[in-house]
């Protein structure tokens, strides 16, 4: 299939396979005589795992080696393993830091009844006082 086709089919920006293939998680693939690139429906289940790695939070360069990874059936999965349980830490880690996020948010649009004049703000009185901390 085209690249075009792969990117309708896999409903990606044909841009996005070229990225792909400069960051190393996709093959170039093989071209014909006029130069296009022709894919094979491995090209798009590879797509679909990048997309959905993505999904989940992994970086490009997770995703490579998770690949890297995976070209090896044989070996045991413990790095994968490794990589999803220090993905979940990630996770973790941004709830905890969100969750504080909406707290210091909720407190700040407590202090405000919009009413006000922006001199009096309570927000902007707020964000000087914890940005002076």
């Amino acid at each position: 299939m085209s690249i075009g086709e792969l990117a309708g089919r896999a409903n990606v920006h044909l841009e996005t396979i070229r990225y792909y293939e400069r960051a190393g998680v996709m093959p170039e693939p093989p071209r014909l005589p006029s130069g296009h690139r022709t894919f094979d429906q491995s090209a798009l289940g590879r797509l679909r795992f990048i997309k959905r790695a993505q999904e989940l939070g992994y970086s490009l360069a997770e995703i490579r080696e998770i690949l890297r990874l995976r070209a090896h059936p044989e070996q045991r999965c413990g790095d994968v393993c490794r990589q999803a349980r220090q993905k979940l830490k990630e996770v973790n880690e941004k709830i905890r830091r969100l969750r504080s996020i909406k707290r210091a948010l909720t407190r700040m649009t407590s202090a405000c009844s919009g009413d006000r004049r922006i001199r009096d703000c309570g927000i902007l009185e707020l964000l000087d006082r914890e940005t002076k901390s």
